[in-house]
């Protein structure tokens, strides 16, 4: 039987930039479809009790940067720590990624594009014109994309993916969620394909 993982996270997270390109090859080794879920992370923080960066304590901050070094050379892929544009406002990117899906493309390979935007090249994933020069670079019709993203459709997408987020505990990005349980972090890959390997039932709170 096929198995699929909702993958909620949000463009402008650098986790899930660190994490996407080793979770698709995970999922590609076990066979397991991939739902990509772009999501308010604002609207999850406000639901979770999560607390947006600029208000955390300076020694988490600090901490923040450590572990982004830890995991960068752990991956062996460029990382901007401190972007020129961050944070932005990352719904235009999302939106986008999924009117590039409705369209008939491939979002997870189009969030590459974008992670490498913001994380690698300093260009502003807010802006229309780098999301256009990522649409454009994997073939897609970039100004009806974007037309569509600013639409019902993809607007009742992307709250619904925000509502699930929140119905299923997601606390920050990325989540991979397998049977309903989620695994928050990149760093939880490991976890995630023990899980899949045993296809033990879902973990729930006790």
């Amino acid at each position: 039987m096929s198995r699929t993982i909702d993958y909620y996270f949000t463009h402008l997270s650098p986790w899930a930039y660190l994490g996407h390109q080793a979770f698709r090859e995970l999922c590609a080794k076990q066979g397991v479809t991939i739902r990509a879920r772009p999501v308010d992370l604002g609207g999850v923080f406000e639901s979770s009790g999560g607390v947006p960066l600029a208000k955390r304590h300076p020694v988490r901050m600090d901490y923040r940067l450590i572990e982004l070094q830890r995991w960068q050379e752990a991956r062996g892929i460029p990382l901007t720590f401190k972007p020129a544009f961050f944070p932005v406002a990352p719904g235009l990117a999302d939106r986008a990624g999924i009117a590039f899906e409705l369209s008939g493309g491939n979002m997870l390979d189009y969030s590459l594009g974008v992670f490498q935007a913001i994380w690698t090249k300093d260009q502003n994933i807010a802006d229309e014109g780098v999301i256009t020069s990522v649409l454009e670079s994997l073939g897609a019709d970039a100004a009806k994309v974007l037309t569509a993203a600013k639409g019902d459709e993809v607007e009742e997408a992307y709250q619904a993916n925000k509502k699930d987020a929140i119905a299923t505990g997601i606390i920050g990005s990325p989540c991979y969620v397998l049977k309903g349980e989620p695994f928050w972090g990149q760093d939880r890959l490991d976890l995630l394909e023990r899980a899949l390997v045993s296809d033990r039932p879902a973990f729930r709170p006790l």
